[in-house]
């Protein structure tokens, strides 16, 4: 038989054991332990204010919130299955406490819209956390983009070979994705931070309370607008697991990018030996299981967006179990992302750049075969004609064994009379890079404003 529930006077007879495991939710939602108390805190010293409970009854409810909670953090609280949700677990040590005051505790205020808050409170210090560790790698990036401000690597598209860049403007395109990660986090919060308590079961209460007053003392811009729609939308936690989603999406191409450049085959870049681990029967091998990892667990971030997702798909207002599971989703998905982004700051914190390497590269694969067509067009050949022409060359090229470079004069004049000595300064490497000044571009001119306007931008926040 099961301990006695708070809400068994309508029951004749207990849950089954069986029940219990499968409704309890409280080996998950006990990480909202630390935001139940400060809810239950401002609902009661709301019901003070506005005269449904006593002054004195208040301290005394407060002040064993915060030793209960105390207790917690020391380790001293127990729990188990059948003390079903942290909401309730909270309550019973209540009452076992201060008694029968301990019961006003819940007055004007349903598990709804108690779980809600809670969720809210949860999300909005996440968020903020979630916002730090993002600008912190964001300046990381931008630190090694200043310390290779002038290497130079082959850009990709279809992961072949396409033109010469900088290596800072490569990493700094991940800049660019976490910004907009972080924006992104910060339209959230406003989303978030939106008090729900006062809205009850669904109907809102009969209590003359003061909703705005709580918002106030818990920190929230406003209050929710509809009861209804208050307890049964989980909107603001599918934006968090979007964003979520987003980020680690983001942080497994930078895995991915890494891994394969980390490949003997391109030899770009070195991983420190602290994110790597080794074979258990090739003893030469160093493997790149930290992106690996970065990037597997990507997919259940994903999941989780999908899960939630198809959880509401077909709910009926207003309240059902079924918003139960939102949690689990949640809490994995934020533990998922925070390490993942943590692991991936102290890699490149640690990475080493192979820049001999990356010139070497830039040497085959005919990178600066579009520059050859632009010094036709700046010699008065159309562009549509220049890139056959171009075309024609490099065929000749690999025909020959020859690289741009190697070719002679004479033998640029078979393809187009107009290419004159100039052509090889055009042509190499350094000048396709910096005469790419277009803003946004590869140039060193335009990578250092790139650098500039991020750190405005973080110092902005």
């Amino acid at each position: 038989m099961s301990k006695l529930k708070l809400w068994e006077g309508r029951f004749s007879k207990s849950t089954s054991q069986i029940f219990d495991l499968f409704n309890a939710s409280i080996m998950t939602d006990i990480k909202l332990f630390e935001y139940d108390i400060l809810g239950s805190t401002a609902h009661v010293k709301m019901l003070a204010k506005c005269n449904i409970i006593l002054e004195d009854e208040a301290k005394l409810i407060i002040d064993a919130l915060y030793q209960i909670l105390e207790d917690f953090k020391s380790g001293k609280i127990k729990y188990e299955i059948s003390d079903e949700d942290v909401h309730m677990l909270i309550e019973k040590e209540l009452i076992k406490r201060i008694g029968e005051v301990g019961k006003k505790v819940h007055t004007a205020r349903s598990r709804n819209d108690q779980v809600v808050l809670d969720e809210r409170l949860f999300c909005r210090e996440k968020n903020l956390h979630l916002q730090e560790l993002i600008k912190m790698l964001i300046n990381t990036i931008v630190n090694l983009a200043e310390e290779n401000i002038d290497v130079i690597m082959p850009g990709f598209t279809h992961l072949q070979k396409a033109q010469p860049i900088l290596f800072s403007h490569y990493i700094l395109a991940y800049a660019q994705m976490l910004k907009r990660d972080l924006l992104r986090l910060r339209q959230n919060y406003s989303i978030i931070n939106i008090s729900p308590l006062g809205s009850a079961a669904l109907a809102g209460t009969t209590f003359d309370i003061d909703r705005f007053f709580v918002a106030n003392e818990l920190g929230f811009e406003s209050v929710t607008e509809n009861s209804i729609d208050t307890v049964s939308e989980r909107d603001f936690v599918l934006d968090m697991l979007f964003s979520l989603a987003m980020i680690q999406m983001h942080l497994s191409r930078l895995a991915e990018d890494f891994i394969i450049f980390n490949t003997d085959e391109f030899k770009f870049i070195e991983l420190d030996d602290s994110f790597c681990s080794g074979s258990s029967i090739m003893p030469q091998k160093k493997n790149p299981d930290a992106l690996e990892l970065i990037r597997g667990k990507t997919g259940r971030v994903y999941a989780n967006l999908i899960g939630l997702l198809t959880v509401l798909k077909g709910l009926p207002l207003s309240y059902n179990k079924d918003l139960q599971e939102d949690k689990e989703f949640l809490f994995d998905s934020i533990e998922t992302v925070e390490m993942s982004l943590v692991i991936i700051n102290e890699i490149l914190k640690t990475l080493k750049v192979n820049k001999e390497n990356m010139a070497i590269s830039c040497k085959s694969g005919f990178i600066n075969a579009t520059d050859l067509a632009d010094y036709l067009v700046t010699k008065g050949v159309a562009f549509r004609d220049a890139h056959f022409i171009v075309g024609n060359i490099v065929k000749y090229c690999i025909e020959s064994s020859k690289t741009l470079e190697d070719l002679s004069l004479e033998e640029y004049k078979r393809f187009c009379e107009k290419i004159r000595e100039d052509v090889y300064q055009y042509i190499k490497i350094e000048t396709c890079v910096n005469r790419r000044k277009s803003y946004g571009g590869t140039s060193l001119e335009s990578v250092k404003r790139q650098i500039d306007n991020l750190k405005k931008f973080l110092k902005s926040l």
